[in-house]
């Protein structure tokens, strides 16, 4: 399933398989096409599904570095290594200067499971910035 057909795919599912959200799609056009998925009244921490030879990647960001404070940045990497583990199906990382969460799926995922992972990671991007707000700016 190319880009493209995952989003038609998603957009197929009915509320219950989205578990009560509805999602909002654009292609992001590139070497690599991305999809911008937005869950309704959560717009402002997108999801990014993108594919690679191997899996599914799906990516929040959550902050860039010029927004963390200075004097608390080792205690907050420390505090994200340690949520890695217990954090579901996500885990964080960084992206040139932005953290984000991310999960991983097999390429032969159905809609569900993508739908599943989208929902997990936004719940645990807005897990993040409440449980590292004390670390920001």
């Amino acid at each position: 399933m190319n880009i493209k057909q995952m989003a038609k795919a998603l957009e197929e599912l009915d509320s219950t398989a989205r578990e009560g959200f509805d999602f909002d799609y654009q292609i992001i056009p590139g070497d690599e096409e991305v999809l911008q998925i937005s869950l309704l009244g959560r717009e402002e921490i997108p999801v990014y599904l993108t594919k690679t030879d191997t899996q599914l990647l799906c990516i929040s960001y959550l902050w860039d570095e010029s927004e963390i404070k200075a004097e608390s940045r080792t205690q907050m990497i420390e505090m994200m290594l340690d949520m890695n583990i217990p954090m579901p199906l996500s885990s964080f990382s960084r992206i040139g200067d932005k953290y984000a969460v991310f999960g991983a799926l097999s390429l032969d995922s159905s809609a569900k499971d993508i739908a599943h992972e989208v929902v997990i990671l936004s719940n645990n991007a807005i897990d993040a910035i409440e449980v590292m707000s004390d670390f920001l700016k």
